[in-house]
């Protein structure tokens, strides 16, 4: 039994590894304008970085490709964070409000002129771990149940969208990024928002990975955690910043990403493991592959128009959200 669960294991490393090649492939050949990968490196190779070609790759695919490939792999994560944390299969950064919380302090770093780089990361960062400490401190403080949690997820996301609104109001030169940042878009990254972010991202999934094995114990509840020795207050907490700290990077790059938290941890849970020390790193690589052919999706299927990955994550994410409802599965803690 060990053997067959430690092959199934290496057979999704291998799946996962191989989406993720496809998606970063796909990524950089395909888009509204039909250039050969042969024209990009070509030009590249000859240094003739002003040409059409080259300026494609180097300054709209490539950091579009590495825009979504750390937004997958940050939001991927946090929601298998925060269900680990939470005990609650149908949470994730953006039905509990996290993504909501950096959303607003992006919105008011937007308003002050803040627009990029490692400052708005850490704005969005305390928004969205202000978002998820309100979440968890109200749910251990009240007993809520999984379902109270999630009801109380929705009721946090429907106020902070107001005070963005609200904001937006009163600063109309804040609406003009107002539409793909609240469905979630590519379309606008850069470098300037991509690199501080991907920092911030690489480093919170290393840290994660050495905590994999707390991360577990903490999954058994308080009381046994406890038991095993567990500090079960300051990891919480710390998991709850790690979170906080990828999902915000990755609204600070794409806006309001929907359902990659939800959909992703799900999937390796059924196909693979629970294990933390799998499904950290697992779910970092097949939230990347999937949010990026999502995006490379969302460019082609209408071209020269283009729909924000948003929406194509919507049409995704909410039937499953809706089906793991009605079957109930969502609350376990081992589902």
């Amino acid at each position: 039994m060990k053997s067959l669960q430690k092959n199934r294991i290496v057979y999704t490393y291998a799946i996962s590894l191989a989406v993720l090649l496809l998606s970063v492939i796909l990524g950089i050949l395909l888009g509204s304008t039909k250039i050969s990968l042969s024209d990009m490196l070509g030009a590249i190779v000859r240094g003739d970085y002003q040409s059409t070609e080259a300026r494609i790759l180097l300054y709209v695919r490539l950091p579009r490709v590495l825009g979504s490939l750390i937004c997958g792999m940050a939001l991927a994560v946090s929601g298998a964070v925060i269900q680990g944390v939470l005990a609650n299969r149908l949470a994730s950064p953006s039905i509990i409000g996290v993504n909501a919380g950096a959303g607003l302090a992006v919105t008011l770093c937007s308003a002050f002129g803040i627009i990029g780089g490692w400052q708005l990361s850490l704005f969005s960062f305390l928004g969205a771990f202000f978002a998820v400490m309100i979440v968890s401190t109200g749910a251990k403080k009240w007993g809520a149940s999984r379902g109270t949690v999630i009801l109380l997820g929705v009721a946090l996301n429907a106020f902070l969208g107001a005070v963005s609104d609200t904001v937006k109001t009163f600063i109309p030169e804040v609406s003009i990024i107002s539409n793909d940042f609240r469905v979630g878009d590519f379309s606008s990254v850069t470098y300037a928002k991509v690199i501080p972010a991907a920092v911030a991202i690489i480093v919170a999934v290393i840290v994660l990975q050495t905590f994999a094995s707390d991360l577990d114990v903490l999954t058994l509840g308080d009381e046994n955690a406890k038991g095993l020795g567990l500090n079960t207050g300051v990891m919480r907490i710390v998991f709850l910043m790690l979170s906080a700290l990828l999902a915000g990077a990755a609204v600070s790059v794409c806006g309001l990403l929907s359902f990659v938290g939800l959909l992703v941890p799900h999937a390796v849970r059924r196909i693979a493991t629970s294990e933390a020390k799998h499904l950290v790193p697992l779910s970092a690589l097949f939230g990347a592959g999937f949010v990026t052919l999502c995006d490379t999706l969302a460019r082609v299927v209408f071209a020269p128009y283009e729909l924000p990955v948003g929406i194509i994550m919507a049409f995704l994410g909410a039937p499953f959200f809706i089906f793991i409802l009605i079957k109930g599965k969502g609350g376990r803690r081992n589902a």
